[in-house]
């Protein structure tokens, strides 16, 4: 038996259903991977962010998500270049559906029990997105804004229902504005945690304070 229809497992229902020691013999993600591109590149490399918003309550398959992932990851590196952008799966897929099979051969109404014990089996996984919750994200230079924003719009035909694109105020995927980023930077306010970076906060103890702006 094939995969069912996206459509079957489109709206929420009921409460989430992770993967536990009562809910046995779930099949893995089919995706893997939930960055690609240059991962570890500097917070201050890749100023622009470009985000694909979702605009419906609905779920998202893991078999969707991973083909978004290619279809984004393969026309950046064929148009902007392998090592000029970051993009980031902001979703994960941990709620799991089920299906109760049912036979269609001939004498199956011998085998089959309708819907007596109709919970079903685990069949794969799926993300619960809300309205305005980030699905994909991609930040890169100013010069590759065109195809980033190709690239999410390519994207977005793998999902059900709408989306949005947008692109962020903020710099890289960091939560500071553009416009005070270049300002903080050279006031050495910001501390750096690999490719994102935050305030340094003027709270707490001198000594620990102190330790971080003094080289």
């Amino acid at each position: 038996m094939g995969r069912r229809p996206a459509r079957c497992y489109r709206y929420w229902r009921g409460k989430a259903f992770p993967k536990s020691r009562y809910n046995r013999g779930v099949p893995d993600s089919h995706i893997r991977m939930f960055d690609a591109g240059r991962k570890k590149a500097r917070y201050d490399e890749f100023p622009l962010c470009i985000h694909l918003v979702s605009d419906e309550k609905e779920q998202l398959s893991s078999e969707a998500l991973e083909a978004a992932r290619i279809t984004c990851n393969k026309y950046l590196m064929g148009k902007a270049g392998k090592d000029v952008y970051h993009l980031r799966i902001r979703v994960h897929p941990w709620h799991v559906i089920r299906i109760n099979k049912m036979l269609s051969c001939a004498g199956a109404d011998r085998l089959q029990t309708g819907m007596r014990g109709a919970f079903g089996k685990p069949c794969g996984k799926v993300a619960r997105v809300n309205i305005g919750q980030i699905i994909l994200s991609i930040r890169c230079k100013e010069r590759d804004r065109r195809h980033a924003l190709e690239a999410m719009r390519r994207a977005s035909f793998k999902f059900p229902g709408r989306q949005k694109i947008f692109v962020a105020t903020t710099h890289g995927f960091s939560n500071i504005p553009r416009a005070d980023f270049g300002q903080l930077k050279r006031e050495g306010q910001l501390e750096k945690h690999g490719n994102h970076v935050k305030i340094l906060s003027k709270h707490g103890p001198l000594k620990s304070y102190l330790k971080k702006i003094m080289p």
